[in-house]
């Protein structure tokens, strides 16, 4: 089939009423979004060009970048078209705050130059492999800094291709309710005992964590009575919601996950 897909930030053609992508010999083609993930930042577009003028990427993986390696990001920052820059790895596993004002997790840091224009673009590594999506910088002047972020590869590949197949993001669920992070700080104020994790308001029966056993918290007799505290996720520790949900939506729809809670939040009944 003629065309092809292109992967860029959701940010950077959100609103648009034209999309037109400009390959590096300089010639132009429409574009038209198929979908996009406002959470992730992360939108994918249909080309119309024949598919021998396109050249798909070489794709690498994120999960084995160290720090200090070099990376090279490819964007048109300010408006210069194709600009090339170079830098390292600076580290790994930053979150980083999305435009939707959701945390994108595990983001790659570079101190390559990133700046308004080169968002949607790629980071690639020394033999030229996608590693990342460059998605942000932080500055306080709006100009690079020596810190821009990049979404990892292995994220992108993982959304784009429920975005492609599915036409949006199907997000693993455990079919929980749980306390926000300050009703959770609150309840541990006013009861005295810390509550280091994520309660457990609601488990419905018919739901994969009603199913697993998990409770709620419960009012009987005008009394509170807690529900589980979840503290760790495949062995990843748990503190606040967020941390939950990252942990979740990481796993394959379908897929098991080991919880460890304390049951009823009493640190003397914990529970695998």
């Amino acid at each position: 089939r003629a065309g092809g897909f292109v992967v860029t930030n959701n940010h950077v053609i959100d609103k648009a009423q034209e999309i037109t992508v400009v390959l590096s010999d300089r010639r132009e083609f429409d574009a038209k979004l198929v979908v996009a993930d406002k959470r992730t930042d992360i939108a994918v577009l249909k080309v119309r060009a024949p598919k021998s003028v396109l050249r798909p990427i070489t794709v690498g993986s994120s999960s084995e970048l160290l720090v200090g390696q070099s990376v090279f990001a490819i964007g048109n920052p300010f408006g210069l078209d194709s600009t090339l820059t170079q830098g390292i790895v600076s580290a790994v596993g930053r979150e980083v705050q999305g435009v939707a004002g959701r945390p994108i997790k595990g983001c790659v840091q570079t101190d390559a130059s990133i700046n308004p224009g080169n968002s949607g673009g790629p980071l690639l590594d020394a033999k030229g492999r996608l590693v990342g999506v460059n998605t942000a910088i932080y500055s306080p002047s709006g100009a690079s800094a020596g810190i821009g972020f990049a979404i990892p590869v292995d994220t992108v590949r993982r959304i784009v291709n429920q975005l492609i197949r599915y036409g949006r993001m199907l997000r693993p669920s455990m079919g929980i309710t749980v306390a926000d992070d300050q009703m959770t700080r609150g309840l541990a104020q006013r009861l005295g005992t810390p509550l280091e994790g994520v309660l457990v308001m609601e488990a419905p029966p018919n739901t994969p964590g009603g199913e697993a056993g998990l409770t709620g918290c419960m009012r009987k007799a005008g009394q509170l009575f807690l529900g589980d505290l979840i503290t760790e996720v495949n062995g990843v520790a748990v503190r606040t919601v967020e941390d939950l949900l990252a942990l979740v939506e990481e796993t394959e729809i379908g897929s098991d996950v080991v919880l460890r809670v304390m049951r009823g939040a009493d640190a003397s009944k914990l529970e695998t």
